[in-house]
């Protein structure tokens, strides 16, 4: 009897027990394969209530929308986590960039400098040896100047000495002559051998011609004495005079002075007497070699 009652229990038992599995496997999320043992005990021989399949038919939407707002908040959280790592790259990238247009610009800037300096330098270079050039231009043409200016001068002296060489001129000025070349009287020892020219003392006595004076001396009756010689070797002598003006050595052009007139030696009154003598000994009339020269005494 007691095995009859319990034969009949059993499937009801068995049904409350396979609700509630299916209940609780689809709160916690257990698979089909989970509920196959009691699926197929209740083949067996039982079904769900309606009531049983509402519930796990909940059980399972419940989970799915579960399953799916844990994957819309795991999605959500990873693309907050790429969104931050990709602005964080974007931030870094956007950093580098920055960076590198700074170091750009201050390149830009250094090389800008570097050939501002550079243009500068080759500015003052150029400007130091256009400096350089003209300086040294004008000192050529000054040199060429002042060559050509010595050199015109060294020409006019030359044409001047020429002119002088060839220029004649009287001994003295002012004067008046007193004898003549061979007069003879008690005055002289022998016939009178030059010109006398009379005129005060320390009228300038001059050289007729340029030569070179071979004596500046006292000389017994010619008294003070100076005497030149010519380029031809003609001298010419001149005495008496007070003092002499040149020396042995002197080159002297016609009307340089070489002494004052005197009374130095064997006169009777301050003049200077003058002679010519060819080759330097031979005494000839100086009347007409003078007027042979240019000059009529």
């Amino acid at each position: 009897m007691a095995k009859h009652r319990s034969a009949r229990r059993s499937p009801a038992r068995g049904m409350q027990l396979v609700g509630l599995t299916a209940a609780l496997a689809a709160a916690a999320g257990t698979t089909a394969a989970g509920l196959a043992a009691p699926s197929t005990q209740a083949s067996a021989g039982t079904s769900l209530s309606a009531a049983q399949a509402e519930a796990l038919t909940t059980a399972r939407v419940d989970r799915r929308d579960l399953a799916s707002r844990n994957m819309s908040r795991f999605e959500l959280s990873l693309s907050a986590t790429q969104q931050a790592a990709a602005q964080a790259k974007a931030a870094q990238v956007a950093k580098a960039r920055a960076a590198q247009l700074a170091a750009n610009a201050t390149l830009t800037q250094k090389r800008a400098a570097a050939l501002a300096a550079a243009k500068a330098a080759a500015q003052k270079k150029a400007a130091a040896a256009a400096k350089a050039a003209a300086a040294a231009k004008a000192a050529t043409a000054a040199k060429a100047a002042a060559a050509a200016k010595a050199a015109a001068a060294e020409r006019a002296e030359a044409k001047e000495r020429a002119a002088a060489a060839q220029r004649v001129s009287l001994p003295t000025t002012g004067y008046h002559l007193t004898a003549r070349f061979g007069q003879g009287g008690s005055r002289w020892a022998s016939n009178h051998t030059g010109l006398d020219f009379a005129a005060p003392i320390g009228t300038p006595v001059r050289s007729v011609l340029s030569g070179e004076v071979i004596q500046a001396e006292f000389a017994g009756a010619y008294g003070r004495q100076v005497k030149v010689r010519h380029a031809d070797g003609t001298v010419t002598s001149y005495g008496h005079m007070s003092e002499f003006t040149v020396s042995v050595g002197d080159r002297v052009n016609a009307g340089t002075q070489i002494g004052s007139i005197g009374m130095s030696g064997n006169t009777t009154g301050p003049h200077v007497h003058f002679e010519v003598l060819l080759g330097g000994s031979d005494q000839i009339n100086p009347e007409p070699w003078l007027r042979d020269h240019g000059v009529n005494p």
